[in-house]
């Protein structure tokens, strides 16, 4: 139980998908223009990644070798096209709202890179423990960061105004330039928080980024270096 509770929650804050290792960052910047929009771009993925994992741990010993990517994919693809059913269904506006990005979960490097990296070699409760942790951790980093671009660019939170009258919204930070933005100021937050943390308990700060391709161990796995 141990193993199932560190691999679900690396996902929280150590190993947190877009803000530690700079995965999924299409979608992060894409869709994030309102914490209504990240959230429901997270939940999709959480979908799609854990049922994935499930999947691939659970076919793991009866893939060949050589086609194991490609039936990654597929098992992406058809969990991504009833994903797209449902929100057609129940969620049509939010649907229309996300756009192309829904079908991009397809190639979404978090969905591919876990299930190559861990799904695939490990049993089916941890592999299920990773993809839900990366998953919720995926979730909480688009609704933050949706709902700092929807307050400073336009005073609401999910839709409700918040702001007083005289708060002049920053415009920019629900167009484009406003992701990268946002996304410099949670990751410098974080930063700042981390060598905070890292001071207070004696250690060095750290000078530059946690994780790196070595660290992530899709390379490893594709047959790279």
């Amino acid at each position: 139980m141990s193993k199932f509770i560190k691999e679900f929650t690396k996902g929280l804050w150590k190993d947190l998908p877009p803000f530690r290792l700079v995965l999924g960052l299409c979608p992060t910047l894409a869709v994030t223009k309102t914490a209504d929009n990240g959230l429901g771009m997270g939940l999709a993925v959480i979908f799609v990644l854990t049922l994935s994992n499930f999947m691939v741990s659970l076919v793991r010993t009866s893939i060949p070798a050589k086609v194991r990517i490609a039936c990654f994919i597929v098992i992406a693809a058809s969990l991504v096209v009833a994903v797209e059913l449902l929100m057609q269904a129940y969620a049509y506006p939010l649907y229309t709202q996300l756009g192309i990005f829904v079908p991009l979960i397809v190639v979404n490097c978090i969905i591919l890179g876990r299930a190559e990296a861990f799904a695939s070699k490990n049993p089916i409760h941890l592999a299920v423990a990773d993809g839900l942790g990366m998953g919720i951790g995926f979730t909480l980093s688009l609704t933050f960061l949706g709902a700092l671009r929807e307050l400073l660019g336009s005073g609401t939170l999910f839709g409700a105004q918040i702001t007083a009258e005289w708060f002049k919204p920053f415009g920019f930070m629900v167009e484009a330039p406003g992701a990268f933005v946002g996304l410099g100021l949670v990751l410098g937050g974080m930063n700042y928080f981390t060598n905070w943390q890292r001071r207070k308990q004696g250690k060095a700060a750290i000078d530059g980024p946690t994780h790196d391709c070595k660290t992530c161990g899709m390379c490893q796995g594709l047959g790279g270096k």
